[in-house]
């Protein structure tokens, strides 16, 4: 089981450095904001940066809230980033 968890925490690591090569400098700014916003997740940083790549990438381009405040109005999107980066 803890393989398991080891290679689902890296494989969350590479698809979220290899998506941070196609980010915008936008998406980056929002994204180390939620990193900021989550710094005291009792969570593997690798699983904080999978859900906040993942909730920017739900989120729509024009979007003007930051991911803390979309995720509070979209609990679908939360809860599916959520489970996409193991995070409980």
């Amino acid at each position: 089981m803890k393989l398991k968890l080891s290679a689902l925490l890296l494989a969350g690591g590479v698809l979220a450095n290899a998506s941070a090569f196609a980010q915008s400098a936008d998406d980056k700014k929002w994204i180390n904001q939620c990193l900021s916003d989550n710094k005291d997740a009792k969570v593997a940083a690798s699983v904080v940066s999978t859900y906040c790549t993942c909730m920017n990438g739900k989120m729509s381009d024009n979007e003007t809230r930051s991911i803390t405040q979309w995720e509070k109005a979209n609990p679908n999107a939360r809860k599916a980033c959520e489970q996409e980066a193991g995070w409980s």
